[in-house]
């Protein structure tokens, strides 16, 4: 197996996480399993700072999915232990927003009361919640489609309409599971960018799973590839290139090419037949 030690450049030029940080998220010694089937998840040790960039890859059913919700809280560990902030997560986990594949939108609300959702739930003011969500749904580029119903947006309006709902929970940390996968190739490019751009602007900390390599290297101040299930790290990987990264350019260039196959033999090494 191979680790290689990581140090996340600090400073506000490089546009990386800051050494100095929090630690946000620790995962020490994590297992998971249901009952009586095989574990799912063995011996998983990650550090993720405060505004880390985090993906997470790997093949389907290696516990990609499993470790965001053992961050949530949606599940607890069969063993070792998940600390946000310090502090062990034992319920849910009011800390992180979750985005998915498949979002969840309620189709009855508009575009800005799906928005404006997660500060309504808080007891926010309805003028003060208005206001905010139009701000975050012109930053996201919806802002024209307020009125509109979940069923009559685009797939890349409905994935910007998700990360404002995320942005406006006023998490500390985004999980973010597939959110582009089922966009079309260019439009993912679009979308990544726009993560990235939020990012420079919030430096929110984000643990993102995908299957896509190429996005992995496009996003991730670290990307962590696990082998099979039972899911564990094989590799973890710095991506030596600042953010915020300019995306369409980025994603050809021989470093990240060079990243890219790296992180592919990781993988193919783990699927070989011994």
């Amino acid at each position: 197996m191979h680790r290689d030690s990581i140090t996340v450049p600090a400073g506000e030029q490089s546009g990386q996480a800051s050494e100095a940080g929090p630690t946000a998220i620790s995962i020490e010694n994590m297992t998971f399993a249901f009952p009586g089937v095989t574990p799912v998840l063995s011996g998983i040790d990650l550090q993720i700072q405060s505004g880390e960039i985090v993906v997470l890859v790997g093949p389907s059913g290696c516990g990609k999915s499993t470790v965001l919700n053992l961050i949530a809280g949606v599940h607890q560990p069969t063993g070792g232990q998940v600390t946000c902030f310090g502090k062990p997560v034992k319920n849910l986990n009011a800390k992180v927003a979750y985005m998915t594949q498949r979002d969840t939108l309620l189709p009855w609300r508009n575009v800005l009361d799906n928005a404006a959702l997660p500060l309504e739930i808080k007891g926010v003011s309805r003028k003060e919640r208005y206001q905010r969500a139009r701000t975050e749904l012109a930053r996201v580029g919806v802002a024209d489609a307020e009125r509109r119903r979940p069923h009559q947006l685009s797939g890349g309006m409905r994935s910007r309409l998700s990360l404002a709902c995320a942005l406006l929970s006023d998490a500390d940390i985004l999980l973010m599971d597939e959110p582009f996968a089922a966009i079309d190739a260019l439009l993912r490019v679009r979308l990544q960018q726009l993560l990235v751009d939020l990012w420079r602007e919030t430096r929110r900390t984000m643990v993102y799973v995908t299957h896509d390599i190429t996005e992995a290297v496009n996003l991730g101040h670290r990307v962590i590839v696990m082998g099979a299930r039972p899911g564990r790290i094989i590799l973890e990987q710095s991506i030596d290139e600042p953010q915020p990264r300019r995306i369409s350019s980025f994603r050809s260039t021989p470093k990240a090419v060079k990243l890219q196959k790296e992180l592919w033999d990781s993988l193919e090494r783990e699927a070989a037949p011994e």
